[in-house]
């Protein structure tokens, strides 16, 4: 019988439970000409455990894993390429990362597909600690989700598209870009939404007002310019998205508290500034229309500057109607601006 056996080799054991595998060429046929079938034994202290043969008869093999090899070749599940999926679901319960494991070497060849499904049905267990002897992922550690939902296919392409309009439409970003001929006049339409000229100026125009009603005007848009700075740098603290071109902030928009993209604080300011003049001020139409170009554009501007997402302006959009709906509801009247214009300057007289 040993004369029908070639390059019979003995595997050591590789874990606890001291199996030896046997891997050995079988010539049945005693021609060297024909191609030898792969006999492969895994054999415990006082038992073979698991024993098949690449040959079609699989004499060596039980009963019930004879029928079971055709099935288990035919299977795609089997293929490598496939092997996280036919695994159970596991979920660690420590926490511990998932730590990566390396794939054991094999004792078999690899064009072996027999003893293949044979080694993936005895390895592919979980071992002790809950991960696959043969180092293959779960199914939740695939880097591709095979199911992904409708809206969470929806949300990734329209951030991929919102990403690739911000940067074609950031022109005037670079000193050598297309836009550059524009840089300045878009640089100085955004400056006339930054936060500093608005809040200097609504000070100055407060400290040389002499008329109740224009510093009852003033007061509340010095409140709803700080409301909208305060709450626009809580909400970009809080997301931190950076812009199109992660470009660093600049001087005067860590100035303003305006060190990230979303949302855009130069939209929300000037929505703020041209919804509280047009109700507080007698304009006429051409003016009227002037400034609801004005606040569109400097929207615009942050975007042509790379600066900000289209969405980011659209949101400061948004959230600078809701920010001066909401000065409109709390609207302070003349005492209790002139009790604030008191308390700020150290005089008492109004509050005796």
């Amino acid at each position: 019988m040993s004369s029908l056996l070639d390059e019979i080799k003995v595997f050591e054991p590789r874990d606890a439970s001291n199996i030896v595998h046997v891997t050995a060429k079988c010539f049945c046929s005693m021609r060297k000409t024909a191609d030898p079938h792969t006999l492969y034994i895994s054999i415990a202290v006082d038992k073979i455990t698991d024993a098949c043969c690449s040959c079609q008869a699989g004499v060596a093999m039980p009963g019930s894993q004879t029928r079971s090899r055709p099935r288990d070749r035919n299977n795609i599940l089997n293929r490598p390429e496939f092997m996280s999926l036919n695994q159970p679901v596991h979920r660690e319960t420590s926490g511990e990362g998932r730590s990566r494991r390396t794939a054991t070497s094999r004792p078999s060849q690899q064009d072996d597909a027999t003893a293949r499904g044979s080694r993936d049905s005895s390895d592919g267990a979980p071992s002790g600690d809950g991960v696959p002897k043969d180092g293959s992922r779960w199914p939740e550690q695939d880097c591709m989700q095979l199911n992904p939902s409708f809206r969470g296919i929806a949300i990734n392409s329209l951030l991929a598209i919102d990403i690739n309009l911000s940067r074609r439409l950031g022109v005037c970003m670079g000193a050598r870009g297309p836009g550059a001929p524009l840089r300045p006049m878009v640089a100085l339409l955004a400056f006339s939404g930054h936060a500093l000229p608005w809040l200097c100026g609504t000070l100055l125009c407060l400290w040389r007002s002499d008329s109740l009603a224009g510093q009852e005007v003033l007061v509340n848009l010095l409140l709803a310019l700080l409301l909208d700075l305060m709450t626009v740098a809580g909400v970009q603290k809080l997301v931190r998205r950076r812009g199109p071109w992660d470009a660093p902030p600049g001087f005067l928009d860590r100035v303003a508290l305006d060190s990230y993209s979303f949302p855009a604080a130069h939209a929300s300011r000037a929505v703020v500034v041209s919804r509280f003049l047009l109700n507080h001020l007698v304009l006429a139409v051409p003016l009227r229309i002037l400034l609801y170009l004005w606040a569109f554009l400097v929207g615009v501007s942050r975007v042509l500057l790379g600066k900000h997402h289209l969405s980011d302006v659209g949101c400061g959009f948004a959230l600078g109607f809701l920010l001066f709906s909401l000065v409109e509801s709390v609207w302070l009247d003349s005492a209790a601006c002139q009790a604030l214009l008191a308390v700020g300057s150290l005089h008492w007289a109004p509050l005796v």
